[in-house]
């Protein structure tokens, strides 16, 4: 992220600190669900910024309804009061009008101090505001406005280019899945830290799995491999496979985007977590979410078993690699000018901001 343009405001407050916090503290500072997009087309559109909104409120009752503690720095004491047994058909537009009203007294401050070409990164936290709240039932729009503190955090952006030799992924799995993944919140930054001390400087992104064999999705993104379905090994015959929500991985918003790709295009696409046994059959992989969008998989390295992560450093762990083309495959390609075209018709102008 370039730090030639770095903003934090709270419920549309800019914060008056010397210097703006990273995105990473921001997250490990406050409990609460959040989302993370950027604009595209040089600064002028939010990429899918309507799904994201969707996502984030849908993350916020997912929240309240299971994990509270996610939700609200507080004691833990204080989460059996809460009660939230059927949110309130009102409770996604209402926090959705929170963030949107952030974004209108945010953008306009942001877009004077922006460079030209700039692209932003827009990370947007709603986290509890807890005053003596013991019911979440039946709260009107005022109480809910009164509940939740919005952070909205814009740095600058350089995407990187698809294709590009260099621009490649290199993973590696090394730990077991998130907790509440249905959900996107502050606190797996957190977990996550834990989980990077084990990292490889020539290791881009981190994979879960629960198993050792199933692979899940990433620290930061989603996985996907294209595998052949016949071992003749027939490119025609591809299969396109990443791990179901039941295995507990992120609804991200570009893994919904392929799934509307795959039905439309009527590419063959299955629900299932990514089998290391079977990685011989894996022709191409690629991961995905809002700030990367797509990024084709070099690499991937497997630990000869889960358990020797314990309490070893990287170069004490024997290693597995699976290695692809350095450049993208046909259908990663392919996959990645669809998701483009999507990006355009659900363009959503940062001028709206300004209205």
């Amino acid at each position: 992220m370039s730090k030639c343009c770095s903003f934090l405001f709270r419920n549309g407050v800019i914060s008056t600190s010397a210097e703006t916090p990273s995105v990473v503290t921001l997250l490990e500072t406050h409990p609460g669900a959040y989302t993370t997009t950027r604009t595209h087309n040089n600064g002028s559109q939010l990429l899918f910024w309507e799904r994201h909104l969707r996502r984030l409120s849908n993350s916020v009752t997912i929240l309240l309804q299971s994990n509270p503690r996610l939700m609200f720095k507080v004691p833990k004491a204080t989460f059996p009061y809460f009660s939230m047994s059927t949110p309130s058909p009102l409770w996604d537009s209402l926090v959705q009008s929170l963030v949107n009203d952030s974004m209108k007294k945010v953008m306009p401050v942001v877009l004077t101090e922006r460079k030209d070409e700039e692209e932003l990164a827009i990370t947007s936290l709603v986290t509890g505001n807890f005053y003596n709240v013991r019911d979440l039932e039946g709260l009107n729009e005022e109480h809910i406005s009164r509940i939740f503190d919005v952070y909205v955090h814009v740095g600058g952006y350089v995407p990187k280019i698809f294709g590009n030799l260099v621009n490649g992924a290199h993973l590696a799995v090394a730990g077991c899945g998130r907790e509440a993944a249905n959900a996107k919140y502050s606190d797996w930054v957190r977990q996550r830290k834990l989980l990077e001390k084990l990292k490889s400087p020539s290791v881009d992104e981190l994979l879960l799995s629960n198993d050792g064999d199933a692979i899940l999705e990433g620290c930061l993104t989603n996985f996907f491999v294209v595998c052949c379905k016949e071992e003749k090994g027939d490119t025609d015959c591809f299969e396109i496979q990443t791990a179901p929500l039941s295995d507990g991985v992120l609804p991200g918003v570009i893994r919904q985007v392929i799934f509307d790709i795959c039905s439309r295009n009527g590419f063959p696409l299955r629900e299932v977590a990514p089998s290391w046994s079977k990685h011989k059959t894996w022709k191409e992989a690629f991961i995905t979410n809002s700030l990367r969008v797509m990024q084709h998989v070099v690499t991937i390295q497997f630990p000869e078993s889960m358990e020797s992560l314990k309490d070893k450093t990287w170069n004490d762990v024997i290693w597995e690699k699976k290695m692809f083309e350095g450049t993208p495959g046909k259908i990663t390609t392919l996959i990645q000018e669809e998701i483009m075209k999507f990006a355009e018709v659900e363009a959503y102008p940062v001028a709206l901001f300004n209205d």
